[in-house]
């Protein structure tokens, strides 16, 4: 059971329309139904009579409609009342973050604010960027930080949050300095053995953000290795096995000591922007003073 499945199935009884309920739920008419039709599994009946315009709920959907609420209810107000325990002298702050942001920004940028506003106190769950926007959007932290990219649309009405820009980073195609020198390995050169890639999943952030630099430029490297994470990518990187696109903030002492040196020129580099993003309308003090100096 998914939470969102609820918040789907009472969207769409509320407008009897699958392509209103999946623009007000922000996502597309096809994951929406997807969702839909994943309740009425574990439901294990028919909730919405599809044949019908506009769409009605079957008599299943009917009586569990007002189950469906009672839950989300409940939980919204536990949910509620667990924060307001919490808002006492040492209330957290609470992150969403990318994994990969988290290491190599977020948790220095955090310390060093600590010395000055000695009473904060954060907690941060690092995730992968759909899980880090549902958080934000359902309330679950005061900010998300991500990195912003023009090629890569986020899961959340921007409009509905304001946006802070923390830090321009670089995605740099890089490998050893041993590996890269023994083997020749160089995108711009177009001849030769194909170079050994390191590569992240095509539907995560960076993986898009990377297809944009590929583009339609010829591209000689070989898949061998894919992840989600930049951390285990890098693993792999410094062991020499092949060649990665890398964010600068997470090789930043690597490529300042030689031990990584880029493989290609500055047409394969990606500029990304970290950016957190909040609604301090419903910040407390505490919160809003962090937000000012992030």
């Amino acid at each position: 059971m998914d939470l969102n499945w609820l918040r789907d199935f009472e969207c769409l009884a509320r407008t009897q329309n699958f392509t209103r309920a999946a623009d007000e739920r922000n996502i597309t008419q096809s994951a929406f139904s997807r969702r839909i039709k994943a309740l009425e599994s574990w439901v294990g009946l028919p909730l919405v009579n599809r044949a019908t315009y506009p769409v009605q709920l079957t008599e299943a959907g009917a009586q569990f409609l007002p189950v469906a609420t009672t839950a989300m209810s409940h939980l919204s107000e536990a949910r509620q009342t667990l924060r307001d325990a919490d808002r006492g002298e040492h209330r957290f702050i609470r992150f969403s973050v990318l994994h990969t942001i988290s290491v190599n920004f977020l948790a220095n940028r955090i310390e060093t604010l600590q010395h000055s506003m000695t009473d904060i106190r954060t907690r941060v769950i690092s995730d992968s960027l759909s899980t880090c926007c549902e958080l934000l959007v359902e309330g679950a932290v005061d900010i998300m930080l991500c990195y912003t990219h023009s090629a890569v649309s986020l899961t959340i009405d921007e409009a509905a949050f304001d946006r802070k820009d923390l830090l321009t980073d670089r995605l740099i195609p890089v490998a050893t300095a041993c590996a890269a020198r023994d083997n020749g390995w160089n995108l711009d050169n177009r001849t030769g053995k194909d170079i050994p890639y390191l590569a992240y999943e095509r539907t995560s952030f960076l993986g898009m953000v990377v297809d944009h630099a590929i583009g339609r430029k010829p591209f000689r490297a070989e898949t061998i290795y894919v992840d989600g994470l930049v951390e285990a990518i890098k693993r792999r990187l410094m062991a020499g096995s092949g060649f990665a696109w890398m964010p600068e903030t997470a090789i930043h002492s690597e490529l300042a000591d030689g031990t990584l040196v880029r493989v290609g020129g500055d047409d394969w580099v990606e500029h990304l922007t970290i950016a957190a993003y909040a609604n301090p309308s419903q910040f407390d003090k505490t919160t809003r003073d962090l937000w000012e100096v992030l």
